[in-house]
């Protein structure tokens, strides 16, 4: 296991980038920021960023691009289409696209940024 400051630096990282998400395609429609509005949103992402670190390990090699990060990205945005589409939100294309491109970004942007940088430390 990788030292535990930063599993817990990349999950609040992984975290922090789903709730943007949320908060900016909320904001961007218009719709309330809302306490309960923005958890009906978030819950699903939430939930399959979970899954995603679950079923990758994530925890032993968390800054890694290849495995973890991309499954992370793939299961996140496959995981909460499921989730929103089984509570009844909605998952029109448009949608999911911006979601794939916006989570890619962001869920494997920062470890491209970040592991170079934690090579050079250990090094």
């Amino acid at each position: 296991m990788k030292n535990p400051g930063t599993v817990a630096l990349a999950a609040v990282i992984d975290v922090a980038g789903v709730v943007l998400f949320v908060l900016l395609g909320r904001s961007s429609h218009s719709e309330a920021l809302t306490s309960i509005g923005t958890l009906d949103t978030l819950w699903p992402f939430l939930a399959g960023l979970a899954l995603g670190w679950v079923l990758t390990f994530a925890w032993l090699r968390p800054l890694a691009i290849l495995w973890p990060g991309i499954p992370i990205w793939i299961i996140t945005v496959a995981a909460a289409m499921l989730f929103r589409a089984s509570a009844g939100q909605g998952v029109d294309a448009a949608f999911v696209v911006v979601a794939t491109v916006f989570l890619g970004l962001f869920l494997v942007g920062w470890r491209l940024i970040a592991m170079p940088i934690a090579r050079r430390r250990v090094a």
